[in-house]
């Protein structure tokens, strides 16, 4: 591989262009984010159910607004969602003692064994997603990939697929 240093374009011995790393990052997202569906399907979860109860738990309590805000999902989208997980058992609404206009949003106990199995499936994908790199590859992997995050202030912990939800 030969790499043009004024542009960092790099090419092969044969003078084809490389695919490039924003390429192999939206290949291995996709990657990623279809096997971690396939994964958590026998736990009877979407992936945007999945976000959902991970958002709630991080900070319980809080109103559907916040959340959606967080999220960067339309409020009555997440109404429709929050529907679903409640009619599950997995999500509770309580009136917001210090405004009634909200709902607070909680897990419910079902929920939280339900959040634990996912943390669980979730090692799994890590590991096997992971498994050809070393432990100082990896955290140097997760360190540079933070940084590009920041740099282009994607939300920390919010998957950008919930603004096609």
């Amino acid at each position: 591989m030969v790499i043009d240093e004024r542009s960092a374009t790099a090419t092969s011995p044969g003078g084809q262009p490389v695919l490039g790393i924003a390429f192999l990052l939206a290949q291995l997202g996709a990657y990623g984010a279809n096997r971690f569906a396939e994964r958590a399907a026998p736990l009877g979860i979407s992936p945007a159910q999945n976000g959902l109860l991970r958002a709630i738990a991080s900070s319980p309590g809080r109103s559907q607004q916040a959340v959606a805000a967080q999220l960067g999902l339309k409020p009555s989208r997440l109404v429709v969602l929050i529907d679903e997980l409640e009619s599950e058992g997995l999500v509770e609404r309580r009136r917001n003692p210090n405004d009634r206009r909200h709902y607070a949003l909680h897990l419910t106990k079902k929920g939280e064994r339900l959040l634990a199995k996912i943390a669980s499936a979730a090692a799994e994908h890590e590991a096997e997603i992971c498994a050809p790199l070393t432990g100082s590859e990896r955290a140097k992997l997760e360190t540079l990939l933070g940084k590009l995050a920041e740099h282009h202030s994607l939300t920390s912990g919010v998957h950008p697929g919930y603004r096609r939800v």
